[in-house]
C-alpha cells in the first residue's frame, strides 16, 4: 500500500454533502475512510461505532468518509445507495467508488475496512472489520494530539451539510405480519423505531388502531407509549403477544396486549459474537436478529449478524442457537455444520416441516428439513453468484432477498435488490417472476408497465386472502397485489 493518501478522482460522485471534497480541501484534518457495501451487515455494525467517533470528536478537525465500494450491480445505483444513507441515517459524505479505484489504491479485500490519514495526507494505517472502535479512537486521538503539537491541524473544521432527509407515515417499513383471524396487520415501521397495529378494511384501506413505540430511537420496556425501540424488524403473532425482532438492540421483545406493557424476552441489549448457546434467552449477547417465525412451539430466529437460525423454546423458555456454523458462506447438510449467509427471512411450512429461508448474502432461498434437521438449497449458488434469472431452480437466480412466505408448494420471494416478487414453485422446481420492475426509461400512453409505481427494495411479503401484501421498504409503502386480478396497488392507512 502507497504511504501518501491518494486524490481523489474528481469524476467520482459524491453523497450526502453540500460540496464535493478533494485531498487538498481536506488537509489539516485527520480522515478516516470507511469502505463499506449497503448489503453488508458487519458494515451497518460499524455504523454506531463510526456515530460515537463523530460525536467524540466534533470540535476536532476530523472527517469520517464513507467509500461506497458496492458488491452486487444494485449498489451501484446512486439512488439506492441514497436511499441507503437515509435508512441507515450516515451523517458523513460518502463518496461513490463503483468501479473501486480506491478501493484497489488502498488495497482493499473486506467490508469494511478502515484506512487512517492524518492532516498531511499520510496513511497512517489500516484494519477490517467489527469491533475496532477503541483501536480507532486510541489512533485518532495519538494523531491529533502530534498534529497539534506540529502545528498541522486546520484551524476551522470543514463544514459538511448533509442533504438527504426523507419525511412520510411509513419510514423504511421493514417486516410485515398478519394476523389472519383478525385481520389485522402488523408492521415495522423500522426508521419511525416503532410498531403499528392496523385493522384491514375494504377498498385496500386500514385504520391504525395502536402505535407501540415513543417514536424516539433507543431502548426502553414499559407502557405503549413510552417504550423506545432502535430499528424493529421481523414481527410475528403468538397467542396474544407480538413478538419483535429489535434488529439495531440486539434483543427480542414482547408487546403484549392484555397488560399493555412492552419487555424483552430474549438478548441483553448488546450485540454478541457467541456461535454456540442454549439456555437462558435473557443471558445472552445477541447480535442484528432479522425476522421471526412460529413453528411447532419453537420461536425461530433469523440471526443475520452471526449467519445462524436461532430458536427459542416457547414451552421452556430454553434459547439454543440452531442451525449454521456462523461462517458465512453456502454449505448445506448438518445443522450444525451448515454454513448460512446472512438469513433475513423466515417462513414456516407445517406440512413439510421445512422453514424456508431467505440468505441474502449468497442470494438463495434455503430450507431446514425439521424432520431429518438437515439445511438444503433450493436456488442459490455462492456470495458472488447473483442475477435475475427464472427458469429451473439449478438455473435459476436471484439477488439479496429479504422476505419469503410460503405454502405447501409455492414460495413467495420479495427479492430485494431486484426490485421484484418471485415464484418458487415446488412442484416443477421452477422460479418464476411475479412482479418485476420494468427496464424502461420512457414511458408511453397504454404502456401497462408505467401504470404503477415500481417496486423499490421490497423487504417482506404475506399473503392473505389471495392478495400479496408487500413492504415496499425504499417508497416508504405498504402495497398489495391481488393474484386474481394482477393489480397493484397502495395501500390507504387512516390514521386516528
Amino acid at each position: 500500500m502507497a504511504n501518501q493518501a491518494m486524490e481523489i478522482p474528481s469524476e467520482l460522485e459524491w453523497l450526502n454533502t453540500d460540496q464535493p471534497l478533494s485531498m487538498e480541501k481536506l488537509k489539516g484534518h485527520v480522515v478516516l475512510l470507511d469502505f463499506w457495501t449497503y448489503c453488508c451487515i458487519n458494515c451497518i455494525h460499524v455504523l454506531e461505532d463510526l456515530k460515537i467517533l463523530e460525536k467524540k470528536y466534533e470540535n476536532e478537525p476530523f472527517l469520517v468518509i464513507g467509500v461506497h465500494s458496492p458488491k452486487f450491480k444494485n449498489e451501484k445505483d446512486k439512488q439506492n445507495i441514497r436511499s441507503a444513507i437515509a435508512r441507515y441515517e450516515i451523517e458523513h459524505p460518502v463518496l461513490v467508488d463503483n468501479n473501486h479505484v480506491l478501493w484497489k489504491y488502498y488495497e482493499i479485500n473486506a467490508w469494511p475496512s478502515f484506512v487512517l490519514i492524518n492532516p498531511e495526507g499520510s496513511i497512517i494505517g489500516k484494519t477490517a472489520g467489527e469491533g475496532k472502535r477503541e483501536l480507532l479512537d486510541k489512533a485518532i486521538s495519538n494523531i491529533l494530539q502530534k498534529s497539534r503539537q506540529k502545528r498541522t491541524l486546520a484551524k476551522m473544521k470543514l463544514k459538511i451539510t448533509s442533504d438527504i432527509h426523507i419525511e412520510s407515515f411509513l419510514k423504511f417499513p421493514g417486516k410485515i405480519f398478519i394476523d389472519k383471524t383478525e385481520g389485522t396487520l402488523y408492521i415495522s415501521d423500522s426508521n419511525h423505531n416503532r410498531i403499528i397495529e392496523l385493522e384491514l378494511m375494504e377498498e385496500n384501506t386500514a385504520n391504525v388502531k395502536s402505535i407501540i413505540g415513543e417514536g424516539k430511537e433507543g431502548y426502553k420496556n414499559g407502557n405503549f407509549s413510552e417504550s423506545l425501540f432502535r430499528k424493529p424488524q421481523g414481527i410475528i403473532k403468538h397467542k396474544n403477544r407480538l413478538l419483535i425482532a429489535d434488529t439495531n438492540n440486539h434483543v427480542i421483545r414482547e408487546i403484549d396486549y392484555n397488560l399493555k406493557k412492552v419487555r424483552t424476552i430474549a438478548g441483553n441489549g448488546k450485540q454478541g459474537y457467541t456461535r454456540k448457546y442454549k439456555g437462558d434467552p435473557l443471558s445472552i449477547s445477541l447480535s442484528s436478529p432479522w425476522d421471526l417465525e412460529i413453528g411447532d412451539d419453537y420461536l425461530y430466529i433469523a440471526m443475520a449478524g452471526t449467519h445462524q437460525i436461532w430458536r427459542l423454546n416457547l414451552d421452556n423458555n430454553q434459547l439454543e442457537s440452531f442451525a449454521g456454523s456462523g461462517i458465512e458462506n453456502i454449505v448445506d447438510g448438518d445443522l450444525k455444520k451448515a454454513a448460512l449467509s446472512q438469513p433475513s427471512g423466515l417462513a414456516y411450512e407445517k406440512n413439510r416441516k421445512r422453514l424456508y429461508f431467505a440468505d441474502s448474502e449468497v442470494s438463495a432461498l434455503r430450507y431446514i428439513d425439521l424432520i431429518n434437521d438437515k439445511v438444503e438449497t433450493l436456488i442459490g449458488k455462492g456470495l458472488f453468484v447473483f442475477g435475475n434469472k427464472e427458469g429451473p431452480f439449478k438455473d435459476a437466480l436471484l439477488q439479496h432477498p429479504l422476505g419469503l412466505d410460503a405454502t405447501q408448494n409455492e414460495v413467495y420471494i420479495a427479492d430485494t435488490y431486484n426490485h421484484a416478487i418471485r415464484i418458487a414453485d415446488l412442484r416443477e422446481e421452477k422460479l418464476e417472476n411475479l412482479i418485476h420492475r420494468p427496464r424502461k426509461g420512457v414511458c408511453k400512453i397504454g404502456d401497462k408497465d408505467c401504470d404503477y409505481l415500481p417496486l423499490y427494495e421490497p423487504n417482506d411479503i404475506v399473503l392473505y386472502e389471495n392478495k400479496l401484501y408487500i413492504a415496499d421498504t425504499n417508497n416508504h409503502l405498504i402495497r398489495t397485489f391481488s393474484l386474481k386480478t394482477e393489480l397493484i396497488e397502495d395501500m390507504y392507512i387512516l390514521e386516528s
